[in-house]
C-alpha cells in the first residue's frame, strides 16, 4: 500500500495515476479515504484522483500521535502533492477535510486550482454541541464504542437508515483512544478563519446536505458569503456526508464545476 513519508508522518493514500488534472480528496472526522469512493469511481477516467487518510485516521493512524492542528494537516496535504509531483490540484474536502482544505488555500495558495467544500464551515465548532461530543468521546476512550454511541455517530454523519452504515460502524469500533482524543482535540481547539477566508481567490463550490445536523446550512452560507465568488448548492434529503450518501446528486454538481474551470 502506498504511503508518503512527509512532515514526520506516514500518510496513506490511493492514487489513480495518469496525466489528468488532479483532484485531492480529504475526508471528515472519523472517516477515511474510502468515503470518496463514489467520486473516485465517477472521475478517475478524466482526473487523477488522490484520496488520503489524514493524521490519526485510517491507515495513517499509528500507535502514537502528537498534538496537531489543521494547519499541520494543510501542510500534510501540500506535502503529499509535492511527493506525487503535482504542482496544483482541485481540493475536495468534506467537513474536517474542508477545514484543512481552506487552510491549504490560505497557507499554500499556489497549489490550489479550486476548492469543493462539502458539509463544512470556516467558523469554530458550535459551542453548544462540544460538551456532548466530549462526553461521548471520553466514554468511548474509556469503555470502547458502545452501541448507543455508534448509533449517535451514524446518525450525525450518515443519517438514519443509510444502507452502507455497517461498514463504517465496524471501522469506528477499531479506533484507538489516543487517536480519538487527539483528533477531537484538534476539532475543538481549531481557530476561527471566517474572516481569513476572504483572502481565498481560488474558484469555490460549496455543497451541503439540507438535513446536516452537524453543521447547519446557515454556517455553510456564512462561509460562502465570505469567500469571493463562492456559491452554495444544497442537497435535499442529505445529511452530513452528502457525497457518500447522495452521490447521484453531488457528483453532477462537482462535474459541472470542474468542467467550467479555466
Amino acid at each position: 500500500m502506498p504511503h508518503a513519508h512527509v512532515n514526520g508522518q506516514r500518510l496513506f493514500y490511493q492514487d489513480s495515476g495518469g496525466n489528468h488534472p488532479a483532484l485531492l480528496f480529504s475526508h471528515g472526522l472519523l472517516m477515511d479515504h474510502a468515503m470518496f469512493a463514489p467520486q473516485v469511481a465517477a472521475f478517475r477516467d478524466r482526473y487523477r484522483c488522490i484520496a488520503w487518510d489524514e493524521r490519526g485516521h485510517g491507515q495513517t493512524a499509528g500507535d502514537s500521535i502528537a498534538p496537531f492542528s489543521y494547519y499541520d494537516s494543510a501542510d500534510d496535504a501540500a506535502a503529499l502533492l509535492r511527493h506525487l509531483g503535482i504542482e496544483q490540484a482541485v481540493l475536495i474536502g468534506m467537513s474536517q477535510g474542508g477545514y484543512l482544505s481552506q487552510r491549504v488555500a490560505l497557507r499554500h495558495p499556489q497549489v490550489v486550482r479550486a476548492l469543493v467544500l462539502i458539509d463544512t464551515q470556516s467558523g469554530p465548532e458550535d459551542a453548544t454541541k462540544m460538551p456532548g461530543y466530549l462526553a461521548m468521546i471520553d466514554d468511548w476512550c474509556r469503555n470502547g464504542l458502545s452501541e448507543q454511541t455508534a448509533t449517535i455517530i451514524e446518525q450525525i454523519i450518515l443519517g438514519n437508515g443509510w444502507n452502507g452504515a455497517a461498514e463504517w460502524r465496524a471501522k469506528w469500533a477499531t479506533w484507538q483512544p489516543h487517536n480519538l482524543a487527539a483528533c477531537f482535540a484538534t476539532l475543538g481547539e481549531r481557530d476561527d478563519i471566517s474572516e481569513s477566508v476572504r483572502a481565498i481567490r481560488a474558484p469555490t463550490l460549496a455543497i451541503h446536505g439540507a438535513d446536516d445536523v452537524a453543521i447547519s446550512v446557515a454556517r455553510a452560507q456564512a462561509m460562502v458569503d465570505a469567500i469571493p465568488g463562492a456559491r452554495l448548492e444544497v442537497i435535499p434529503g442529505a445529511g452530513h456526508a452528502a457525497n457518500l450518501t447522495h452521490p447521484e446528486a453531488v457528483n453532477p454538481l462537482i462535474d459541472a464545476f470542474l468542467q467550467q474551470l479555466p
